[in-house]
């Protein structure tokens, strides 16, 4: 029987939600960071196998941090990718359950949809009889189709994860072919590497402060040719990202082109520049300038 549905990968800030779809799809999709709220768009990453295909929706981390615009966008997003799916899948970490995996439990509940629970990162667990007790309060909270201790960085438990996944979802023909791996363009994943790299390499404010639009994406003759912008909120921070004489841009610039030119398998020049736009994160107008649609 060929099974193919849509599972949104829900849970707070920092539980290795991407890295968890990119290890699932066996190549880098999602962008990821050890600093929290480092995914930003529901993004689909497609998987086939032969029995099926299914449609991972990687969503951003719910928390209760900020009260701005681009906070609210985040937890709409996520919440909003429950709305349509076949199956949750929850991930929370090895031995941890705070307030915000608590709002991330509520929101999978609210919407009675079937739930799969991914405890991420028992590598870290040296003593793994530890897990036990926690394993037993999860299973008390919910009638769960599947509770698994996985780790995305390592790979365990993960093809039985993806079974009990696939065994979830309705019986049916895939919806795309068999070599696609998102429905994402390329100009949207051109932009989410470089702004992984504004992430990984600066301090732990700055980033929530920026964001990057593709002001122009050519093919020419199997080059890629991209113009980027990185919009900031203030001179200051535009003076940070650029470094000294253009060292820490140039070095950021050149690490997201060699990510670039492995996902999109072809020779890539990319301009970037750096702009300023006043207060882009608490402005609802100015996030869907820069492309966070309403939701």
């Amino acid at each position: 029987m060929n099974r193919c549905g849509s599972i949104a990968i829900i849970g707070r800030p920092n539980v290795g939600k991407s890295t968890l779809l990119n290890r699932l799809l066996g190549q880098k999709l999602a962008i990821t960071s050890h600093k929290a709220q480092t995914t930003r768009h529901a993004i689909l990453g497609i998987k086939t196998r032969p029995d099926g295909q299914l449609l991972f929706v990687d969503t951003p981390g719910i928390h209760q941090r900020g009260q701005g615009a681009l906070n609210r966008y985040l937890n709409r997003a996520a919440r909003v990718a429950l709305a349509d799916v076949d199956v949750a899948l929850f991930v929370v970490e090895a031995l941890r359950f705070t307030a915000e995996d608590i709002i991330a439990f509520n929101a999978i509940t609210a919407t009675a949809t079937p739930a799969v629970v991914a405890i991420n990162k028992t590598d870290l667990v040296a003593n793994k009889t530890a897990l036990l007790p926690y394993l037993a309060e999860l299973a008390k909270r919910h009638e769960w189709l599947a509770l698994l201790p996985v780790s995305a960085r390592s790979g365990d438990q993960l093809d039985a994860l993806e079974l009990a996944l696939l065994n979830a979802l309705p019986a049916g023909e895939n919806l795309f072919p068999d070599d696609q791996l998102t429905d994402r363009s390329e100009r949207f994943l051109a932009a989410e590497l470089l702004r992984e790299q504004l992430v990984q390499r600066y301090g732990d404010e700055l980033p929530y402060h920026t964001t990057v639009g593709i002001e122009r994406f050519e093919d020419r003759a199997g080059h890629y040719h991209i113009h980027a912008l990185i919009w900031v909120e203030r001179d200051s921070q535009k003076a940070i990202i650029v470094g000294q004489r253009g060292a820490a841009l140039k070095a950021a610039a050149t690490q997201a082109r060699l990510e670039m030119q492995k996902l999109f398998d072809c020779p890539v020049r990319l301009n970037v520049w750096v702009r300023v736009k006043k207060s882009w994160s608490s402005n609802e107008a100015a996030l869907a300038q820069l492309g966070y649609s309403a939701l």
